[in-house]
């Protein structure tokens, strides 16, 4: 297994965890890619910078939970689950809580995340948003 991209991999995820986003945006390329479970993509590092910031203010304990990893090269998969609660003006409310398995795809090119995948089923968080 290349240690290099996965390190980069769990750094990234680590950084998703605690919702740093100066270290989500020194680990991002200026052109990074971010693909979401329907196959939406956003390019660049600033436009992700702001979709983290709303992400983590709709879901203020957004969480990775990684269970495998395997590798090829400089592409990582992750698989696990990803969880959160949908906030109310910032503070969680327990009856809108949700837990998804997922599985992240993850290309590191010279030691930052040149793209990151996200396969899930997110219809139980879009059943939580459309109640909202």
């Amino acid at each position: 297994m290349t240690k290099a991209p996965v390190r980069i991999a769990r750094r990234y995820v680590a950084a998703i965890n605690r919702h740093d986003l100066d270290a989500l945006a020194d680990l991002m390329p200026v052109r990074h890619r971010f693909v979401d479970s329907l196959g939406t993509a956003v390019v660049g590092r600033e436009a992700m910078r702001q979709g983290w910031e709303a992400y983590f203010g709709m879901f203020p304990d957004y969480r990775i939970e990684i269970r495998g990893v395997a590798t090829d090269g400089a592409t990582v998969l992750l698989t696990g689950f990803a969880s959160g609660t949908l906030a109310a003006g910032r503070k969680p409310l327990p009856e809108r809580r949700w837990r998804i398995p997922a599985a992240w795809r993850c290309r590191v090119v010279r030691g930052r995340v040149a793209e990151w995948q996200v396969y899930a089923d997110n219809d139980p968080v879009r059943r939580i948003l459309a109640e909202r």
